[in-house]
């Protein structure tokens, strides 16, 4: 939020991107054609699924990459260890004059997605592939990871309305923009956050503060002058003072409101015992006429407080979730990662590449991927990794990454649906972008498709995710013949 006088933003980038492409490009193999694919090793939140999210904005930001002279002129002002230039002045000419012509595949965003399996899958010329990795990273961990939580808040809200309130708790200008998008993908029906509101075409949900009630020093005047104000936005926070009197309170305006054609839209409740306050006021707005009044809460909301209010029987109608959805409090980062996997050699043929690890889950995965999903009546049965450079159509076997010895294969004739789908093709945009209602509907329908054994909270069940077993068997040698002959553990 904090642009240069030329607004670019390709150097949202770590610097050693471009010291590899200036690696590239000495050495003549930048324009080598390669594939790298974004995925994350762990379903965040120790739940069972992640839902993908920050598609339409590395889409924003890949339209317009381009160095412009202003980036060029600050990379001319790093140096090197011996205090020289650190990039010749031939790579910069050659980074300013960059056409960018990457093929990019993607899950489209509301798409419920898996640990190990392709977000993106990024073809082209090695060293823009490799200037892209790190914005690509930042755009879709950060926004997966808020989705997929708001689409547990929304489970465990088992229907009810869920706002977003997070915005003063987030992490900056761009933070809150991006996490409230990512919030409304994820299920809520609202957010507090004007700004989101007006660039996302979000709706706009709000009332009051403690400091309305405050600056007229009486609760009562202060819910009749908002009432004479926005006679058709009156839901009044009540816990000013005395929270059950405050309720009383604002029956009593109601009254009023309904005597002018209006109506009470309801309460809410920011503070002390959510299920007793929201039971007692339910019945105090009940016995004054106002059963159709809504009961707001916040405070520190996040889905298990919520599930543990709904096994309380608090009456709240409308959750209004804040600091721990748009932060992702219990777990910051999702941990995405970008591997290459393949690299044509100089005849033009594939070679496929790996990565070793001493963690199982650390190693990479060759070829160029596709994902494959299975249903059944409906349902989501498993996800089929397979390469898509061989030609041939894959096998209906897949084998788990981590456990060679789980193994499933799907029946012929069974539904199946490829994941990733056309973004660029040779730097060309090619892809009819949803409106984020669209994709929110979508997170709605992936989600209902999961097995409610996967969606709970505690203990999920494990979705099956495995590799095509051909792909597995490539894996396999490829990884024996890197540790070599004299490696046995």
């Amino acid at each position: 939020m904090n642009p240069t006088d030329d607004a670019s933003t390709a150097l949202l980038t770590d610097l050693y991107q471009l010291t590899m492409a200036c690696g590239y490009w000495h050495t003549g193999i930048a324009e080598r054609e390669a594939v790298f694919h974004l995925h994350f090793r762990k379903n965040p939140f120790d739940g069972g699924y992640a839902v993908a999210c920050g598609l339409h904005a590395a889409i924003a930001w890949l339209d317009r990459l381009r160095f412009t002279q202003g980036d060029l002129a600050y990379l001319r002002t790093l140096e090197g260890n011996d205090g020289r230039a650190l990039f010749p002045e031939g790579f910069l000419t050659w980074l300013g004059e960059m056409k960018f012509s990457l093929h990019i595949d993607a899950v489209p965003e509301g798409t419920v997605v898996f640990a190990h399996e392709p977000l993106l899958r990024v073809q082209g010329p090695l060293w823009q592939c490799q200037i892209v990795e790190t914005a690509l990273l930042n755009l879709l961990n950060f926004q997966t990871l808020i989705a997929t939580k708001a689409a547990r808040v929304c489970a465990a809200a088992q229907g009810d309305t869920v706002l977003e309130f997070g915005l003063r708790r987030a992490q900056g200008i761009d933070g809150s923009l991006a996490a409230s998008y990512a919030a409304y993908v994820g299920g809520v029906h609202a957010t507090s956050n004007v700004l989101a509101g007006k660039r996302f075409g979000i709706p706009a949900r709000g009332t009051h503060a403690h400091a309305w009630v405050m600056a007229f020093g009486d609760e009562l005047h202060a819910f009749r002058e908002y009432a004479r104000s926005l006679p058709n936005n009156c839901v009044f926070l009540v816990d000013t003072f005395d929270t059950l009197q405050g309720v009383r309170h604002a029956c009593e305006v109601g009254t009023w409101l309904q005597a002018h054609g209006h109506k009470l839209g309801g309460i809410r409740l920011d503070s002390g015992d959510l299920a007793y306050l929201s039971i007692e006021a339910r019945k105090i707005l009940d016995a004054h006429g106002f059963g159709d009044a809504a009961i707001v809460a916040s405070n520190d909301l996040d889905e298990r407080l919520i599930e543990s209010l709904k096994h309380q029987g608090a009456a709240i109608t409308v959750w209004g979730v804040g600091t721990r959805l748009v932060t992702a409090f219990d777990q910051p980062a999702l941990g995405g990662v970008y591997k290459l996997s393949a690299i044509r050699d100089a005849d033009g043929a594939w070679q496929h590449r790996i990565k070793l690890s001493e963690q199982t889950a650390k190693i990479s995965t060759p070829g160029i991927h596709q994902v494959r999903r299975f249903l059944q009546d409906g349902v989501f049965a498993g996800d089929l990794i397979y390469d898509i450079s061989s030609g041939a159509e894959p096998s209906r076997t897949m084998v788990d990454p981590l456990d060679p010895t789980r193994r499933r294969t799907f029946a012929d004739g069974m539904e199946h649906v490829d994941l990733l789908v056309p973004v660029y093709r040779a730097g060309i945009n090619v892809y009819a972008q949803p409106s984020v209602h669209e994709v929110r509907e979508r997170t709605i329908t992936q989600v209902a498709a999961l097995h409610p054994t996967i969606r709970r909270f505690d203990n999920p069940h494990r979705f099956p995710v495995g590799l095509e077993h051909s792909l597995h068997a490539l894996r396999t040698r490829l990884v024996l013949a890197a540790r070599g002959p004299g490696e046995t553990t």
